[in-house]
């Protein structure tokens, strides 16, 4: 195996990905979906005042990315990272292409590692697409006004810029984790349905039990719980405490996925 092999493979998937509709499909989304969510707001009096930021949705467009990013840790992301996976590997079953796919000059573990590269890139692609888009709607829309942190503290436009964007990014790891079990299930189940509808439910469901009352180091340990961990870098002070660990759970959990796949996959009969 070698890194230009590796390069090869994910080249030549990233290109059959990029000619599926849901690809388009899911980055559209992304882009319009916080400039449809804010115009909706500001079409009527009433606020999203259950969220946490909800009601300074009309008082400073920092508070839409951290609005739009409670709802995309809740669903959005989750499906998005099961798309990325789900579908990699389970997609050659179903058309049958594993024979043509594998006569390749490239080994079964450069085309293991080049999917699994193209998945997470694109789950990545479509968090920072809604991101920046989630950012420049509340921006154009609402304005660059401070905003007020979860601790009654005004954050001038500077600084709460830039905690937004950390918000955002504490997001990746639990996202690319989703998109590891995905691969595994497509993987395991050779199943698209599987591999894209399990991750998230089984996502829901986590976050669902980590609102039940019960031990913390059991809801620290819960990948989906870093999902909200950004909620103490909008603190003042900011904690860090539950975005590390909660990193740290999500590397362990999306390694071990993708491990496990990748022996399943190097080891399986595709005859």
């Amino acid at each position: 195996m070698s890194a230009r092999g590796v390069a090869q493979c994910a080249r030549v998937e990233a290109r059959k990905l990029l000619v599926q509709p849901q690809c388009a499909i899911v980055l559209t989304l992304c882009a319009i979906a916080p400039f449809a969510f804010v115009a909706a707001l500001r079409a009527q009096a009433g606020v999203p005042s259950d969220t946490l930021f909800g009601r300074a949705v009309h008082e400073s467009g920092f508070a839409i990315p951290l609005v739009v990013l409670g709802f995309a840790g809740l669903w959005g992301l989750p499906i998005v990272a099961g798309l990325a996976g789900g579908d990699m590997f389970a997609s050659e079953d179903r058309h049958r292409t594993w024979a043509a796919v594998l006569t390749r000059s490239r080994s079964r573990a450069e085309v293991f590692d080049g999917k699994v590269l193209v998945a997470c890139g694109f789950a990545a692609s479509a968090l920072i697409v809604l991101a920046a888009a989630a950012m420049a709607a509340g921006a154009v829309l609402v304005g660059t006004q401070p905003l007020v942190d979860l601790s009654g503290a005004l954050v001038p436009p500077p600084d709460a810029l830039a905690r937004v964007v950390l918000a955002w990014a504490s997001v990746l790891p639990p996202s690319l984790a989703l998109t590891g079990a995905a691969i595994l299930m497509s993987v395991s189940t050779r199943s698209s349905v599987a591999g894209v509808g399990v991750p998230v439910v089984a996502a829901f469901v986590l976050q669902i039990a980590a609102f039940a009352d019960g031990p913390e180091l059991i809801r620290r340990l819960l990948p989906t719980t870093a999902f909200e961990a950004w909620h103490g870098l909008l603190a003042h002070p900011a904690f860090y405490g539950p975005l590390l660990h909660g990193t740290a759970v999500n590397v362990v959990c999306g390694g071990a996925s993708i491990l496990i796949a990748r022996e399943i996959f190097l080891r399986r009969d595709e005859a």
